[in-house]
């Protein structure tokens, strides 16, 4: 990213300079579906990240640029103030608008400013620009204007943006992770207590890369669905065990207590869940050892469960896991809510450009579709330039 290129924009627009900040977006290991059950996730920031130049303008209002937004579907500027009724038009705008607010809401006193925010995540690919974005804002309003949040404080900003102003009902682990990042570690993430702890991942002789199907299947329902299965289920089993409020509470034992008081399909999505959880745990002593090679073959579990199991893949992403699995890589598996998006990969490096270039070929002649690769490496989270 050529942050050079942002701060002689800033310059050119505005007439002077400003501060610059960025936030990474990141990737998750593996854990999925855990979150809204009370487990695990193990996230990590990564080498592609958003930026933004800021300082105050003297003015009530809020001036903002987005020089990486396609003129010809969306407005580049957006200017507006920065009371509830102020909401900007322009969806980009209103991440800025949204952290803004929650801010205020917390007692801080934001200035106008102006803005330019760019950078490199890939947007749709399931790297979250849009919690790195949040994060970005957040930070450098937090250090510009001396607003006394801390690091916490402001991944759950970026939340309440996200459901308060964006309309999407997300969990924390995607600003968690922007905001905690930390270069050569993974975060083991608590999602019922929300108590962290950072593991080593620094794989000599292996890189991570991502695979995008660039294709998004419809959900519709699904995700929720999934969501009431795994109630239902707790709620059966804690007519035996009060005790249990989660799935994150619940083991295999008190699964099979309830098997013919569930139906098949809420059985057998929290038994992957149960499983994904004891997976996680076992993959973060895995990693203290150094063993990327037991890793990668708990990442291969996890997409044989959320394929058969939890039943979120898809015939895309399946075929890339597969053609890893055949190429010899060391773990692969889909990396989200599934239904489309990337794969993950832990790749030998000797295996790397054989594997890159023989999955994009056979996945183009499979489906017709040009798939997308992204090397990540773990960085740093947010932070002052």
């Amino acid at each position: 990213m050529d942050i050079s290129k942002i701060k002689e924009q800033f310059k050119s627009l505005y007439g002077a300079d400003g501060a610059v900040y960025t936030s990474p977006g990141r990737i998750n290991l593996i854990g999925e579906h855990t979150d809204y059950n009370g487990g695990f996730v193990l996230p990590g920031a990564i080498d592609k990240a958003l930026y933004c130049v800021i300082r105050p303008n003297g003015t009530a209002k809020v001036r903002a640029y987005a020089p990486d937004e396609n003129p010809q579907t969306v407005a580049i500027k957006s200017e507006f103030g920065l009371e509830e009724s102020d909401k900007p038009k322009e969806r980009w705008a209103q991440y800025i608008f949204g952290v803004c607010r929650e801010m205020t809401k917390k007692g801080a006193k934001i200035p106008g400013f102006d803005i330019i925010i760019s950078g490199d995540v890939p947007l749709g690919a399931g790297m979250s620009s849009s919690a790195a974005l949040e994060s970005c804002v957040g930070f450098a309003l937090n250090d510009s204007f001396q607003l006394g949040f801390d690091r916490f404080q402001i991944a759950l900003i970026g939340q309440a943006t996200e459901h308060n102003y964006v309309g999407v009902k997300c969990g924390i682990m995607d600003q968690f992770a922007s905001c905690f990042g930390k270069e050569g570690s993974l975060i083991r993430l608590d999602c019922r207590s929300l108590e962290y702890e950072y593991f080593p991942f620094d794989p000599k002789g292996y890189r991570l890369v991502l695979i995008n199907t660039c294709v998004a299947h419809m959900l519709g329902g699904e995700y929720n669905e999934r969501r009431e299965s795994c109630e239902r289920v707790v709620a059966t089993i804690a007519q035996q065990h009060p005790e249990v409020k989660l799935l994150r509470d619940a083991d295999t034992d008190m699964l099979k207590e309830v098997a013919g008081k569930v139906s098949a399909v809420d059985y057998i999505r929290a038994e992957f869940v149960i499983e994904e959880i004891q997976r996680l745990l076992d993959t973060c002593e895995l990693l203290k050892k150094g063993d990327y090679e037991a890793a990668g073959r708990k990442m291969y579990e996890t997409h044989t469960g959320l394929s058969l199991k939890y039943t979120v893949s898809c015939p895309e992403l399946d075929f890339l896991n597969e053609f890893a699995k055949q190429s010899g890589v060391t773990g692969s598996r889909l990396m989200g809510g599934g239904f489309g998006g990337c794969t993950i990969n832990l790749v030998k490096d000797e295996r790397y450009d054989d594997f890159i270039q023989k999955a994009t070929d056979a996945y183009h002649q499979k489906f017709g579709i040009r798939a997308k690769v992204y090397d990540a490496v773990i960085k740093d989270g947010a932070r002052k330039i």
